[in-house]
């Protein structure tokens, strides 16, 4: 294997020797974390193992390889379903692991100690299974090593089977022992002598804090001259109190109840048959095989997945493919523009189907450049009955039209290998898809809103003249139309008010605002003017004031160009306005608004006029009313087609109450992304499903499952509410077909009839529209376009868009319909979140055990402050009660309640902001959130509701504490949200726990009326968070400030005397600002280090509130985020919202906040935590010597990612970018080739490295904004490559 040691080489032989064996389960055991991550990649890259899955486990730790626990659980539920065959493990996985289809263990590493040996021997667990150990041949410390272990096991086993009993009164039979407990199925068993320890290994897994440590407290005593003894298990347990048997000595007493215990605890299901703790909930195994293999890495966000799009069955069809009389569904279209005297013809729909109500009248704002709206109400326009005549006729007017406009009706040309030729004339049937089929005719505007009246006079004429050009137009596309004499000139007809067209001669004040077809050029324009003082035979430059051209007038360009010999040269020419191509009028455009100024930084487009001979014209009896409203109907289709969809689901889903439904426009909003750029997308109601769903199954595990402790039901809901779990859900209702992840794009938008000119044919190898749940369609791969859709609609979509959708609708159906909804909903679904009105009873049954009566004082007194009254006093009581209590005797504590009651308040919190705060930004939504339903918040109001006198326990340490945290918000006037935002005022958590479990009692005692619980909490939570007292934590608030002002942050933690260490350095313009932080973990100490970065920040006149705050993020059509700021101390401006680039990853491929903040750089601490000033000496950074690699990509955002990747390792500001643009009336070449474009930009590129200098340079032209800057930003790559600062290197 060459450059591998002979060890790993023998370990690959080992994986070969297994072949394609499926399900193989393998455990290596290596002795550090270290070798355990470099194997696991290494033989990931090995080709002839990549039919194994591998990955691997350690234990936590303050390395950058150690697992998270919620990492090392994921990892091992992978593992235990066979997704994961070959596991790298340290010795974390050699005790307390359950895996029964392990086949293979191998010790890379010899074990330390014969523990070490039997435990990891025990993990292979399969019939046949085989033990490995690896030694190097000729090492004789290590045969010695292992033969010492094989030695000292033996004896160990020796000494036990030949060993007395504890006394010398009982000897047991080790095959027939009356006091052991044997699990059949595994043959596990518990003995007296083993049973005490259980019970101990079983108290250390139940819930417990700094101040309660959970623990068995056995009470022996004597009577009959026998002893017996009682054991009290801790108040979370699955029981309390047990006695066991009379025996003749104490300590048996204690073993024998221990054993009855551990039998007890068996029953109830918290020892597995392994006589092992449980410390989760089994997981469920997913049913279908096929999702087993494709569930790795499921919900997250970097994994991609290729996924279908659901058609909608409304649209579909039949009737379009037969002559025959049809009756169709029509609903009437209408437009009001708020600029006076604008009008637009009102259309009607007409398809088979009847839309739900909500859709059939829906309304819609479209927004045209600038300042100019257009209202459109959809409303039912009754049925209408089509003869098979009248039904080619509409036909043909939607082919004419919509191709007409939007595509072409003269399809190949005299240069190309396809001819030239009418589209009707080479195909008479323009195919109608079935999936796709309804008819968009114009409606008279003085119509009846009741009864259907077609603009059957617009709609016979287009026919017309469709018959015209088909008699017209010869087999190669050339026109020939005799109808008009070639000998009469101009003014033959006695008038020189009448003009000369293709089809008809008309009076001159006839032609202005309507309609013609041009035979050469088969484009559809509206006649603006008739220019009296022009002609053909007028010179072509004068009119267009451009370049010179080869043709002198217009009687020789049209020769030139077209072929085409005009019969009536002295005929004035027409001003004609050129149809153009649709506009996604659906995204408003005051987010076009600069967020200072308030100003457009978007403008209207120059309109394109052409100035025409009117021979060459088809005039066409229609108004230009009609034909303006054919531009707004892309848009509008597109969200009645949206609609339609989110109706579909709702029908899916099939909850309909008889009083009311959920409004398909909340629906659409839970299935839209924010890639849409829409004006709604699903991430409020994604805040808001996920409180939903947290309160939800917590209902449910509380009241189904009341011997299960706190940990047990936060794991299940843990496991319940993870991404993964709701992917997998969402998945198996195939709901990825119904998201919407891609902006309108109205140039791919065909209506039925008209033909595609932007094509994306499918390469995805097979023909059905929905994608198979295969691994073959995952990549993590950063270059896949997301959202583009191929013509069969499939298209890429990130994973975790899935679960987020499950939550947005969760909360969709929650804001529409109420609690019942969205359990309704969960159930399709597939999530089991039911209980009953008797899981309540017995609830509160449960609690009436309690005796209030010692206390009955202190609980009167409590409900006099929360005014409220229990009817059972015992689930006040016992919401009150510390597990430090125990000591006294008391069998019950609030970490159940706890656990419902932190999902209550943070549903209604939720909810008060979801419904009190609806034009603030889905981002800022959450900041609030978090902000109001922490531990710190509830403390605080605990203290200031004095309702913190009321905790019952038995901590010394908690008293302090306590003490200590009224005292000290009592001494400051401070606003809570300081409190919550301040690490200075920590308070315990006690308190905040039990805000929550007083929650939860008042929820039950209430009958789960949520109403009740906020009228009791409302005013004790007051004065809940609003946006402008919203306070970030430090070092959020420094990510963001530090993203806008377009600078790179390095963070380093490192263990220091016990504590955490921080260090983050930023670099200003020729400034390097470190801040230190030190606190007793990684999460205080960045707090600390981020606060002097602020502080320093500040005083350069460079904060959070100037520069973030007070910007208006307007979110561009183009999926970016402007972030466009000017700095007075630094001088940096970032032009073209560049800094967007580390906000929106998605849409340019650049780096995350995550790659960011990994980032570290050698520590620098200071005893004390400031922050301090650092200047570059150097043009590099120190610790970069060598040139920096870059992987230069050439497809588009490529260069420019690596330049920022660059910018970021070196921790040089982001660059900027000043574009120029050159319009043409000609189609631009570059590089020797025509484009079809017609406007070129250039880009100047200016970077500023500190300290040192600051290079400017210029890009080549290219067609759009972002190539020039991707030029430009090349071109500074490759000057900075001559400069030896990187090295770019093809992928």
């Amino acid at each position: 294997m060459g450059l591998i040691s002979p060890k790993l080489d023998k370990l690959v032989q080992i994986f070969q020797s297994f072949g394609l064996c499926e399900g193989l389960q393998c455990l290596i055991f290596v002795e550090r974390i270290i070798t355990a991550r470099v194997i696991e990649v290494f033989m990931k890259k090995v080709k002839f193992l990549s039919h194994f899955s591998i990955s691997y486990l350690t234990g936590g730790s303050s390395t950058i390889d150690s697992l998270t626990p919620m990492m090392q659980k994921t990892t091992l539920d992978l593992f235990r379903s066979r997704k994961v065959n070959l596991l790298f493990t340290t010795d974390v996985a050699e005790e307390g692991i359950h895996i029964p289809n392990c086949c293979c263990v191998i010790r890379f590493d010899l074990p330390k100690t014969v523990r070490s040996y039997v435990q990891s021997r025990g993990r292979a667990r399969q019939s046949n299974s085989i033990y490995i150990l690896m030694i190097e041949r000729g090492n004789n410390k290590q045969e010695d090593q292992l033969f010492d272990i094989i030695k000292s096991e033996q004896s160990i086993m020796q000494t036990a089977l030949c060993r007395d009993s504890l006394t010398d009164i009982f000897k047991f039979d080790w095959k027939d022992d009356l006091n052991a407990f044997y699990v059949k199925s595994t043959g596990a068993r518990v003995t007296t002598d083993s049973s005490v320890s259980l019970i101990y290994k079983y108290c250390e897994r139940l819930p417990k804090d700094k101040y309660f440590t959970p623990k068995p407290i056995f009470n022996s005593t004597f009577e009959g001259g026998r002893y017996q003894c009682s054991l009290t298990l801790p108040p979370n347990a699955a029981f309390q109190t047990i006695v066991g048997p009379p025996s003749i000595n104490s300590k048996l007493a204690k073993q024998l109840v221990s054993l009855d215990a551990c039998v007890e605890l068996h029953k109830l299901g918290v020892l597995n048959d392994h006589l092992l703790p449980l410390a989760e909930e089994p997981r469920e195994i997913d049913a279908a095989e096929a999702y087993n293999n494709y569930a790795s890495g499921a919900g997250t966000s970097k994994r991609k997945e290729l996924h279908g799009m659901t058609r909608i069955r409304a649209l579909s069809g039949t009737w379009a493919h037969e002559s025959v009389d049809v009756t169709l569904n029509a609903y009437k279209i209408n437009f009001f523009c708020n600029q006076e005297g604008e009008k637009y013809c009102p259309f009607a729909l007409l398809l088979n189907t009847i839309l739900d109500d909500d859709v059939a009248n829906a309304a819609m704002d479209l927004f045209l450049i600038p300042n100019k709206m257009v209202k459109v109400s959809i409303n039912p326009y009754g049925q209408v009955h089509l003869s098979a005549e009248k039904l080619k006729k509409s036909k043909r007017f939607q082919e004419f039209f919509f191709n007409g406009i939007f595509g072409k009706l003269l399809v190949g040309s005299r240069s190309s290998a396809e001819p030239r030729a009418f589209l009707f004339k080479r195909e008479k049937e323009i195919p109608w898809s079935s999936l796709n089929m309804y008819l968009l005719l114009p409606v008279e505007s003085a119509a009846s809103q009741e009864i259907a009246s077609f603009h059957w006079k617009g709609i016979d004429a287009c026919a017309s003249v469709v018959e015209h050009l088909l008699d017209s137009y010869s087999l190669d596309g050339e026109y020939e139309n005799s109808s008009l004499s070639s000998s009469n000139s101009y003014g033959t007809f006695g008038s020189e008010d009448i003009v000369h067209l293709a089809n008809k001669s008309i009076h001159i004040q006839h032609l202005r605002d309507s309609v013609v077809f041009a035979i050469h050029t088969g484009r559809i324009y509206s006649v603006l003017d008739v220019i009296n003082n022009v002609t053909p035979e007028s010179s072509f430059d004068e009119i267009y004031d451009q370049k010179p051209s080869k043709s002198c007038s217009f009687v020789d360009y049209y020769l030139y160009k077209y072929n085409i010999r005009l019969k009536y040269p002295r005929q004035p020419l027409l001003l004609l306005k050129q149809s153009h191509n649709p506009h996604n009028l659906l995204l408003s455009k005051l987010k076009y608004e600069d967020g200072f100024s308030g100003q457009n930084t978007i403008s209207e487009k120059e309109q394109v006029h052409s100035h025409i001979p009117p021979e060459l014209l088809v005039h066409i009896d229609i108004s230009t009313d009609i034909l303006k409203s054919f531009y707004l109907l892309p848009s509008v289709m597109h969200r009645l087609e949206s609609l339609m969809l989110a109706a579909q689901l709702r029908e899916e889903i099939g909850y309909a109450p008889s009083h009311s439904w959920i409004p398909s426009s909340v629906i659409l909003e839970a299935i839209t992304t924010l890639r849409c750029c829409e004006s709604f997308s699903l991430e409020r109601l994604e805040l808001l499903g996920d409180s939903v769903l947290k309160y939800a199954l917590s209902c449910h595990l509380f009241l189904n499952y009341p011997k299960k402790h706190e940990g047990q039901l936060s794991d299940h809901r843990s496991w319940a509410v993870c991404n993964s779990t709701l992917h997998r859900l969402g998945i198996s209702r195939y709901l990825q077909g119904y998201i919407r992840d891609t902006a309108f794009d109205p140039r791919r938008w065909v209506a039925p009839g008209q033909i595609s000119l932007r094509n994306f044919p499918c390469e995805c190898g097979f023909d059905s529209f929905e994608v198979p749940i295969e691994t073959k369609f995952i990549t993590e791969e950063i270059s896949i376009v997301m959202g583009k859709a191929c013509d069969k609609g499939h298209r890429w979509m990130c994973s975790k868009t899935i679960a987020d959708c499950v939550e947005a609708l969760i909360g969709a159906y929650y804001a529409g319909g109420g609690l019942a909804a969205a359990l309704s909903a969960m159930k399709w679904l597939g999530i089991n979140s039911e209980f009953q009105e008797k899981n309540v009873i017995e609830a509160k049954n449960i609690a009436l055990c309690w005796s209030y009566l010692p206390k009955f004082n202190e609980i009167k007194s409590l409900e006099s402050k929360l005014a409220y009254t229990f009817s059972v006093k015992g689930l006040l009581l016992e919401a009150i009660t510390h597990p430090t209590q125990q000591e006294l005797g008391i069998a019950y504590c609030y970490q159940r309640l706890e656990f419902l009651g932190d999902s209550v308040l943070d549903l209604l919190i939720t909810w008060y902001l979801f419904c009190n705060h609806t034009d603030i930004e889905p981002g800022k939504l959450t900041d609030m959130r978090s902000a109001s339903v922490n531990n710190d918040n509830f403390a605080f109001a605990a203290v200031r509701n004095n309702l913190h006198v009321h905790l019952q326990h038995g901590s010394g340490l908690l008293s302090k504490q306590i003490t200590e945290y009224v005292r000290s918000i009592s001494e400051f006037v401070v606003d809570q949200q300081l409190i919550s935002s301040s690490d200075s005022f920590k308070s315990p958590k006690a308190l905040g726990d039990m805000m929550e479990s007083i929650a939860a009692a008042v929820l039950i005692d209430s009958n789960l009326n949520l109403d009740k619980v906020w009228e009791v909490f409302k005013p004790l939570l007051s004065p809940l968070i609003s946006p402008d007292k919203l306070v970030l934590p430090p070092y959020r608030e420094l990510i963001e400030l530090s993203s806008h002002i377009g600078c790179f942050l390095k963070i380093n933690c490192a263990n220091k005397g016990g504590n955490c260490a921080a260090e983050i350095a930023l670099q200003l313009k020729d400034d390097m600002l470190v801040g230190h932080g030190c606190d007793s973990n990684r999460k205080g100490a960045k707090a600390q280090a981020a606060i002097c970065l602020l502080k320093a920040l500040k005083e350069r006149g460079i904060s959070h509130t100037e520069i973030v705050a007070k910007k208006g993020q307007q979110e561009f059509a183009s999926g970016y985020r402007s972030c466009t700021s000017s700095l007075a101390h630094n001088d940096s401006f970032f032009e073209d919202g560049h800094i967007i680039n580390l906000r929106s990853c998605k849409k340019e491929k650049s780096l995350d906040r995550s790659t960011i903040s990994s980032l570290s750089m050698k520590p620098a601490f200071v005893e004390d935590e400031s922050c301090i000033l650092e200047h570059s000496r150097k043009l590099c950074n120190p610790k970069f010597n060598e040139p920096v690699v870059l992987q230069l990509k050439t497809e588009k955002g490529g260069p420019r990612t690596e330049l920022f990747k660059l910018c970021q390792t070196l921790q040089w500001p982001l660059p900027r970018f000043l574009s120029t643009e050159e319009k043409s009336r000609t189609p631009i070449c570059l590089d020797g080739m025509e484009t079809p474009h017609f406007n070129t930009f250039v880009s100047c590129i200016r970077l500023h490295i500190p300290n040192t200098v600051t290079i400017e340079l210029m890009g080549e032209k290219r067609t759009d904004k972002k190539s020039s800057h991707d030029s430009a930003a090349l071109t500074m790559l490759q000057e900075l490559q001559k400069q030896g600062i990187c090295v770019l290197k093809e992928p």
